[in-house]
């Protein structure tokens, strides 16, 4: 029998050559007091800086850009990305999800999104409530048949409800849920079919954070993702 040799824990354990670029571009950002917009040196500077390869440099670049933490601009350069202090990341490979998984997705955002909104109505200061009514009144043009439209500022307004709940964390997990699974979200949209009950929900739900009533947003998102849900559910029937 051939004997099969099993690698030692600590090399498993080492990092590559990749992981140790990732991170050292991240130490020249945060050293550096980089923030989002703000432009690195090109990829051929970065490899003479780390004695690396110019394509072994952009394997890094490529992974750190999958997460958002740089950006890179064909003819501009390297940037810093705006998503490089998130905590929650969306993965970026995910492709669309099963109708058992679509469910899941209302389930998820059942439990995380009714009591956020009951923090907005805690917390939201006026330019919040300017936003979230800002959107509304935008999706309130596209009820006759600019779904694109209308499912871009449905989304928008869960987005902005859950930054004016004032949890950074919380806000990044809606904002992924609804960013990796845009495709579901208008797939939800085609099957509920009935645009201006679901602007109305919304309208409820602006009334409850603008009077500061937590206990009557987090029912009315409840009641109106549960809305959504048996309708979904009764569709893939």
């Amino acid at each position: 029998m051939t004997e099969v040799e099993v690698p030692m824990a600590q090399d498993v354990a080492r990092p590559s050559l990749s992981d140790a670029l990732t991170e050292r571009v991240l130490e020249l950002i945060r050293a550096g007091g980089l923030r989002p917009g703000d432009r690195l040196p090109s990829a051929r500077e970065l490899s003479e800086r780390f004695a690396v390869t110019t394509p072994t440099l952009r394997e890094a670049l490529r992974r750190l850009e999958a997460t958002g933490a740089v950006q890179m601009r064909h003819g501009s350069g390297i940037y810093v990305g705006a998503d490089l202090e998130r905590v929650v990341i969306p993965n970026p490979n995910f492709r669309e999800l099963k109708a058992d998984q679509l469910l899941q997705l209302l389930d998820a955002r059942l439990l995380i999104e009714p009591p956020v909104a009951a923090m907005a109505a805690r917390r939201a200061d006026p330019s919040d409530l300017a936003t979230l009514r800002a959107v509304l009144d935008q999706a309130g043009c596209h009820l006759d048949g600019a779904d694109a439209e209308l499912d871009q500022a449905n989304r928008s307004f869960h987005r902005a409800t859950a930054k004016a709940a004032g949890n950074e964390v919380l806000n990044e997990v809606i904002d992924s849920l609804l960013s990796v699974h845009a495709a579901e979200q208008r797939e939800i949209l085609r099957i509920f079919d009935d645009r201006a009950r679901d602007h109305d929900e919304h309208r409820g739900i602006l009334g409850a954070i603008e009077a500061g009533d937590a206990e009557r947003a987090e029912e009315l998102m409840r009641a109106h993702l549960l809305d959504v849900k048996r309708v979904i559910e009764a569709r893939l029937a």
